[in-house]
């Protein structure tokens, strides 16, 4: 079988270990975290593989997951490099990052390796949740194309769908990714702080998130982004939204210019 090495073990590195370990993908073999112990924790978590304290100690695979942060991404396959030999057998290396590409492996791609980056468009906050949530995730592959064959290949067996990404391109996928999960956090945030500053009951709060943000996305997903818009900038009522973004610039600057950004795009989309 296949085998797979693991540098950084998160929730994205463990999550995808426990798939493709449950689907026969591929076999678990090293796991390198920020230490020894936290390494074996991450193997019987996932249930197979053998952690290990050091880059030296990991053994030749097929492929190689560098699910670390980001802005250790190219300083881990600096590091790798050094500890490899080049060959033959041209191992695949991917990363998971959603803004960065496959250029930030480039000392391994100098010995040959078949570098890559793969990012699912899912919310890994919680492993298990993910686990279960996978199948029908969208999967964004870039990179070298054999390397790309291959990933896509297991990413469709845990149920993935994957699509081609250029590399010049990344920033901006990610960036629309941000949009559409990152940014509801926080506008759900300053929508309560709002409603707290004006008397809305405490205690009415998770009543109104819960009612709003379903009938939103159920709206979103029935009759897409246009047809769901509703409020003044659906209506073309520019007086209305400088009225309440003065308010709200009043209120807190941030959130002013967020309101008269976001009302922007919303003219825009509703076509006024």
């Amino acid at each position: 079988m296949t085998t797979l090495n693991l540098i950084g073990a998160g929730r994205v590195g463990r999550t995808l270990a426990t798939l493709w370990l449950r689907h026969g993908v591929f076999e678990i073999q090293d796991v390198l975290t920020s230490s020894l112990t936290s390494a074996q924790e991450a193997c019987t978590a996932i249930g197979a593989g053998t952690g290990v304290a050091s880059m030296q100690a990991m053994r030749p695979a097929d492929v190689w997951m560098v699910a670390v942060q980001d802005a250790r991404i190219a300083e881990v396959a600096s590091v790798l490099a050094a500890t490899q030999a080049s060959g033959a057998t041209r191992p695949i290396v991917f990363h998971c990052s959603g803004a960065q590409n496959a250029g930030s492996l480039q000392p391994l791609a100098d010995l040959g390796w078949r570098t890559a980056s793969a990012h699912c468009i899912l919310s890994f906050a919680n492993v298990a949740a993910a686990v279960l949530q996978f199948g029908g995730t969208a999967c964004a592959l870039e990179g070298e194309a054999t390397a790309c064959a291959v990933l896509e290949s297991a990413f469709r067996a845990i149920g993935g769908q994957c699509f081609r990404v250029a590399g010049e391109d990344k920033v901006l996928y990610h960036a629309a990714a941000v949009f559409a999960t990152n940014f509801l956090p926080v506008l759900q945030s300053v929508a309560e702080a709002a409603w707290t500053r004006t008397g809305v009951p405490t205690h009415l709060l998770p009543q109104l998130r819960a009612n709003l943000l379903r009938n939103a996305v159920d709206n979103i997903t029935r009759v897409g982004p246009a047809g769901a818009l509703t409020g003044p900038a659906a209506r073309g009522d520019v007086s209305a939204i400088e009225r309440q973004a003065a308010m709200v610039q009043t209120w807190d600057a941030p959130s002013g210019d967020a309101y008269r950004a976001l009302s922007t795009l919303a003219l825009r989309l509703a076509g006024h």
